[in-house]
C-alpha cells in the first residue's frame, strides 16, 4: 500500500491533472443555483414562501402544509446534506489510504456488508438492534471490507482487484441479503424498502442523531489530516517524521467503515456519493488532502441535494428512493475513472495455477455428463413436504411440477456456462462471463422495458429482444474496454459498472407500482418458478444444438487468440469469426435470462471447474463447462427448494451465492 506521491499520481490517474479552480468554483456554483431553484420550487409547491418563516418561527397547530414543510420536508433536506457529506468524507479517506480513486463505500462492500448483518440481526438476534441498526451495520461493513481488503492483498491493492472483489464480494452478500428476504418476507420487507436509500423524513430526529456523529468524524478526519498526508512520502519517510503508517491507515480506514455504516443504519444505501464527491472535488482542482477533506464531502453534499431536489420534482416525494437514482450519476462516472486509470500499479486477474492436462478428457466428459443427469433425478426425486424430508422413486404427479423447472435450470445453466466459455476463450480473460460483463443485465433490461412498453409479445419476440440486448451491452463493452487496451481488469469493471446502471434503470422502472412488478422481481432473482415444459425442452434443445456447433467454434477459439495477422495467414475472417462468437454468446445468454433473469455465477464457473479439471483445450472445455454449468444450476435449483423449505429461493441467487464463494477461493489461490 506504498503510497510515495499518491496525490500526484492520483491527479493524473484520474485525469484531472489540469482542471483549473474556476472550472470547480463554476460548476459548484451552477450546481447550488440549481438545487436551490429546484428547493424553492418544492416548497413552494406545500406551502406559499411568504409563510414559510411563520411555519418555522410560528406554526399552526393543525396546518397540514407547515406540518409537512417543517417535519418532512426540510428535516429531509438536512439530512441530503449530510449523508452526502458523510459519504464523499468516507470516499476520500478510502481513496487516501488505498490510493485508489474508485474507492469508496459501495466499492468496498460496506454497504452491502451493513445491509445484510442488519437482515441477520432482525432475523436471529433482534437484541443486537436495541442501540439501533448502526452498531450491527458497522460490524457487516468492517467485515465485507476486511474480506475485500484480504483478497486484494495479495495484488498491492492494485485499484483494479480492490474493487473488483469488492463488486463480487458485495453481489454475493446482496444475493445473500434477497434470500434471506424471500425466506421471511414478513420479517424483512420493511427493512429490504428501508435499505433502498429513501430520504424520507417524518420529524428532526434522524437529523438529531446522525449530526453529532458526522461532526465527530469530521474532526477526526481533521486530526488525521496531517499523518495522512505525511505517508504521501512512503512508509520509510513517514515514520522517520514519526507517523505510524500502519495504525494512521487501520484508523482511516475504521473512520470511514463507521461513517458509511452510520449513513446506512440511517437511511440504507445511497451509492456513488462517495465516489462521485471526491472525483468532482479534484475535478475542480483540490489537489492536497486537506482541501479533498473539505471539498469532497461539499460536492458530496451538493450531489446528493440537487438529485433528491430533482427526484422530489420529476417524480414526487414518496415514489423512487433517491438512493436508486444516485446510481444513474455514478454508474457513467466509474466508467470514466476506470478507463482513465493508469496501468502501472495493475494486476490483471489471474486464473490459478495451470492444471494438468487430460490425457483422456472424453471419459471425464461422460462422467460429468452422468453427473449432471444425476443431479436431474435427484431433483425429480428428492424433496421436502410437511413431515421432513421425503424420497420419491415415482414422483408420479409431482413430475409435472418439478420437472420443467429442473430443466430448465439444466438448459439455462448449459447455455451461460458456454457462453462464458466463448467469452474466455475469445477474450484471454479468464474471469469473463456473461454476469460479469454486464450481458445478462443489459437482457434482462430490455425485457423489462419490452414487458412495460410493448405488453404481449410472443416468445420468439422476446427472446429476439433479450438476445439484442445482451449484445448491445457486449459491443458496448468491448467497445469501452478498446480505449482501455483491452485490460482484462477493467473490461470487468467496466461490466460492473454498467451492471450498476442497468440495475439502476430497472429499479426506476420497478418504482412505477405497475402490477406487473411482484413478478418481475421474481423473475429478475433467477427464479425457475414459472418455466413451463415447453420453455425447459427448447432450453434444452438449445443446449444441444450449440454443443453440435463446438467444432467449428472450437476452431475458431483455437486460432483467434494467436492473434489478427496469424489467424489470417491460416485463412480465417477475422472479424466475422469474432462476430459469429459474440452473437453466439449472446443469443445464448439472451436465452438463459429469459428463463432463470440475470443473477448467477454459472457463466464463470463452469468454464473455471472445466479448465481447473484439466479440459484445456477449446472444444473439451465448452463441452466440459456446458455440462458443469447445467449441473451446478439444476442443484442450486434443488437447494432453493429444499434449503428453506417452504419457502423457495429462486435458482439465481443460490448460485450467486456459490459463485461469490468460487471466486473468493480464487482469489485466495493466487
Amino acid at each position: 500500500m506504498s503510497a510515495a506521491g499518491a496525490g500526484a499520481r492520483r491527479a493524473r490517474a484520474d485525469g484531472s491533472g489540469a482542471s483549473p479552480l474556476w472550472r470547480g468554483a463554476g460548476l459548484l456554483a451552477l450546481a447550488l443555483a440549481v438545487s436551490a431553484a429546484l428547493l424553492h420550487a418544492n416548497l413552494a409547491a406545500v406551502l406559499p414562501p411568504g409563510q414559510w418563516w411563520a411555519a418555522l418561527l410560528h406554526p399552526t397547530d393543525g396546518d397540514m402544509p407547515q406540518l409537512v414543510l417543517r417535519d418532512s420536508l426540510l428535516p429531509r433536506l438536512a439530512m441530503a446534506v449530510l449523508a452526502g457529506g458523510g459519504l464523499g468524507l468516507a470516499g476520500v479517506l478510502f481513496q487516501q489510504v488505498l490510493d485508489n480513486p474508485l474507492a469508496e463505500p459501495g466499492t468496498l462492500g460496506v454497504f452491502a456488508g451493513a445491509k445484510l448483518a442488519l437482515a441477520l440481526a432482525t432475523l436471529w438476534w433482534p437484541a443486537l438492534l436495541i442501540y439501533g441498526y448502526e452498531p450491527v451495520a458497522g460490524a457487516g461493513a468492517a467485515l465485507c471490507t476486511g474480506l475485500v481488503l484480504l483478497l486484494s492483498g495479495r495484488s498491492g491493492y492494485a485499484p483494479s482487484t480492490v474493487i473488483l472483489a469488492g463488486l463480487v464480494v458485495g453481489l454475493s452478500a446482496e444475493a445473500a441479503n434477497r434470500m434471506l428476504v424471500l425466506a421471511h418476507f414478513d420479517a424483512l420487507s420493511d427493512l429490504y424498502a428501508w435499505q433502498a436509500g429513501a430520504l424520507n423524513q417524518n420529524n428532526w430526529d434522524g437529523v438529531r442523531g446522525l449530526f453529532p456523529r458526522l461532526a465527530l468524524a469530521a474532526l477526526a478526519a481533521g486530526l488525521l489530516a496531517r499523518p495522512l498526508t505525511l505517508i504521501e512520502l512512503g512508509d520509510a519517510g513517514a515514520r522517520g517524521l514519526g507517523v505510524s503508517t500502519a495504525g494512521t491507515r487501520l484508523a482511516a480506514l475504521a473512520l470511514g467503515v463507521a461513517v458509511g455504516a452510520s449513513v446506512t443504519g440511517y437511511l440504507g444505501v445511497i451509492g456513488f456519493v462517495g465516489l462521485a464527491g471526491p472525483a468532482l472535488a479534484r475535478y475542480g482542482g483540490a489537489r492536497r488532502l486537506r482541501d479533498r477533506l473539505l471539498w469532497g464531502p461539499v460536492a458530496g453534499a451538493v450531489l446528493l441535494v440537487l438529485t433528491d431536489q430533482l427526484v422530489q420534482r420529476l417524480i414526487g416525494r414518496s415514489g423512487v428512493p433517491t438512493g436508486a437514482v444516485t446510481a444513474l450519476v455514478g454508474a457513467p462516472l466509474l466508467v470514466g475513472l476506470i478507463l482513465g486509470l493508469r496501468t502501472a500499479r495493475e494486476a490483471p486477474p489471474a486464473p490459478g495455477p495451470i492444471p494438468v492436462r487430460l490425457a483422456r478428457p472424453w471419459p471425464a466428459i461422460g462422467t460429468l455428463a452422468i453427473l449432471a443427469l444425476a443431479a436431474v433425478g435427484l431433483s425429480l426425486t428428492l424433496g421436502r413436504d410437511a413431515q421432513g424430508w421425503l424420497w420419491s422413486p415415482d414422483p408420479g404427479a409431482l413430475l409435472a411440477w418439478r420437472a420443467p423447472r429442473a430443466l430448465a435450470a439444466l438448459g439455462a445453466g448449459a447455455m451461460l456456462a458456454y457462453a462464458g466459455g466463448l467469452l474466455q476463450r475469445l477474450t484471454g480473460n479468464p474471469l469473463a462471463s456473461p454476469e460479469l460483463f454486464g450481458v445478462s443485465a443489459g437482457a434482462a433490461l430490455v425485457v423489462v422495458l419490452v414487458l412495460f412498453l410493448a405488453p404481449g409479445l410472443g416468445p420468439a419476440a422476446m427472446l429476439a429482444a433479450s438476445a439484442a440486448g445482451a449484445l448491445a451491452t457486449l459491443l458496448a463493452i468491448l467497445a469501452l474496454g478498446r480505449r482501455a487496451r483491452y485490460a482484462s481488469a477493467r473490461i470487468l469493471l467496466v461490466g460492473a459498472a454498467l451492471t450498476s446502471l442497468i440495475g439502476s434503470v430497472i429499479a426506476l422502472l420497478l418504482a412505477t407500482a405497475d402490477p406487473r412488478t411482484a413478478a418481475l422481481l421474481t423473475w429478475l432473482s433467477g427464479s425457475t418458478y414459472n418455466a413451463t415444459g415447453t420453455e425447459a425442452g427448447l432450453a434444452c434443445l438449445g443446449a444441444a444444438l450449440v454443443l453440435a456447433g463446438t467444432p467449428l467454434l472450437a476452431r475458431w477459439l483455437t486460432i483467434l487468440p494467436l492473434g489478427a495477422e496469424t489467424s489470417r495467414a491460416v485463412g480465417l475472417q477475422v472479424a466475422r469469426a469474432r462476430l459469429t462468437v459474440l452473437s453466439v454468446a449472446a443469443i445464448l445468454t439472451g436465452a438463459a435470462t429469459l428463463l432463470v433473469g440475470p443473477l448467477s455465477f454459472v457463466g464463470l464457473m463452469g468454464p473455471h471447474l472445466a479448465r481447473s479439471l484439466g479440459f484445456s483445450r477449446a472444444a473439451e472445455q465448452l463441452v466440459a463447462a456446458t455440462l458443469a454449468g447445467g449441473l451446478i444450476m439444476v442443484l442450486a435449483d434443488w437447494l432453493g427448494r429444499v434449503a428453506a423449505f417452504p419457502w423457495q429461493l429462486p435458482a439465481g441467487l443460490v448460485a450467486t451465492v456459490l459463485g461469490g464463494a468460487y471466486f473468493v477461493w480464487l482469489m485466495l489461490r493466487r
